[in-house]
């Protein structure tokens, strides 16, 4: 069973390892069939996503987020949050404040993002 700290834990991690720019412990904490919608609208793979972080696409300033709910189902956490974001894309700059969910599951070698999305509001 996951816990709500557990879960929170890792939201934080995940966070520090976005503002690093550290794709060891992105690896780490996605799942290999994650997929997850994009402020865009594409869908993405974790290959994708860390490739993105590889070649310096992006890059976070800032990442402030504020953790709505969590419901824990079974070994599933469901997580809403609102993030302030500021970096770049591709060299552009951005300041936009998005809404997320994610999906943590638990499996026998640790829990991982197996899927979500993120909108711009």
């Amino acid at each position: 069973m996951l816990t709500i700290s557990e879960i929170l834990i890792l939201e934080n991690k995940l966070c520090e390892a976005m503002k690093n720019n550290n794709t060891d412990v992105l690896d780490n904490l996605l799942h290999a069939d994650l997929l997850f919608v994009v402020p865009g609208g594409q869908t993405i793979t974790k290959e994708m996503d860390l490739q993105t972080y590889r070649e310096g696409r992006l890059k976070l300033d800032k990442i402030m987020s504020k953790i709505e709910d969590v419901h824990i189902i079974d070994d599933l956490a469901v997580i809403t949050l609102q993030t302030e974001l500021k970096g770049d894309y591709n060299k552009e700059p951005f300041e936009a404040t998005y809404k997320y969910i994610r999906f943590w599951k638990k499996f026998p070698k640790g829990i991982k993002v197996v899927g979500g999305s993120g909108i711009a509001i």
